[in-house]
């Protein structure tokens, strides 16, 4: 069966703007899953995609300044199991053709996940202090985004097989929207914020998603709630890092994991990690 084709017409929110890399607005991993996820709940309304499977993040979808929308299409197919495979495409005009240039994409699980398991995932105690990066210093210096998405609270305690630490939702951001099909977005983007600064600590390179194997939410993180995150190094070659990340809700509730985040340097080595934060672990011995 060929694939189904749709439009799709994405609706800039005003926190969107916050999320940038390198001088470019860009819209952010975690909002392209959920603009995926309500377009499966369109396809197949009995759909709960909650559990979907190896995402590729290929190219960036660059926001201009005084966008209020973007136009963009999706391609789908549906498995023997109930699966889908969707891919979030754009059109690029060149003078006498235009061709389709893919963004995203991930395959939606039929089958809705377990039920969030109590359970504790206390990591070990933090190490000395030089071994923490304060969230502030990190939006700042490591991952300079606007307040909308600067979700990590307090000390970001480090080691070289992980990473731990709380997370807040602030900023205009946080506003309740009934219509999240996945839950809020900032927790686990935080979460990818604290694997970005593991990844500084670790390579030569800023790590940024370009993909993952597996995520499960088992529950939708709700907004202004406090959660917290543990990113455990899984892999490690020249350019690429994996992890995997966890998020846990104040009742110490798995709220959600991603299993095979890979991340790399999507700079062309343009953009390297301050000297400062590689030697954080050195000198503690991590």
């Amino acid at each position: 069966m060929s694939p189904c084709c749709r439009p799709l017409t994405i609706v800039v929110q005003p926190w969107f703007k916050d999320h940038f890399f390198n001088g470019r607005v860009i819209l952010a991993a975690v909002e392209i899953m959920e603009i995926l996820a309500c377009a499966v709940k369109e396809i197949d309304p009995a759909m709960e995609p909650l559990v979907m499977s190896e995402a590729s993040f290929s190219k960036f979808i660059e926001i201009p300044p005084e966008a209020s929308a973007l136009s963009a299409q999706i391609e789908y197919e549906t498995g023997d199991r109930g699966q889908i495979r969707i891919r979030l495409l754009s059109r690029i005009q060149f003078k006498n053709i235009s061709r389709s240039r893919e963004h995203a994409e991930l395959t939606f699980a039929a089958k809705s996940p377990p039920q969030p398991v109590k359970r504790s995932l206390a990591p070990p105690q933090p190490a000395p202090s030089n071994a923490a990066v304060e969230a502030e210093r990190i939006y700042e210096e490591l991952v300079p985004f606007g307040p909308s998405y600067r979700t990590l609270s307090g000390p970001l305690h480090l080691a070289r097989h992980g990473a731990w630490g709380r997370l807040q939702i602030n900023g205009q951001g946080s506003g309740q929207d009934p219509a999240r099909t996945l839950g809020s977005p900032f927790p686990l983007d935080g979460a990818m914020h604290a694997a970005c600064v593991l990844g500084q600590c670790l390579t030569d390179f800023v790590p940024f998603p370009v993909g993952f194997r597996q995520r499960i939410i088992h529950q939708a993180t709700k907004a202004g709630a406090p959660y917290r995150t543990t990113v455990n190094v899984v892999a490690q070659t020249a350019d690429e890092l994996v992890f995997d990340l966890t998020l846990i809700d104040s009742e110490e509730r798995i709220c959600e994991t991603v299993t095979g985040l890979r991340m790399r340097d999507i700079s062309g080595g343009r953009v390297t990690p301050p000297a400062w934060i590689k030697k954080i672990l050195r000198r503690d011995g991590g």
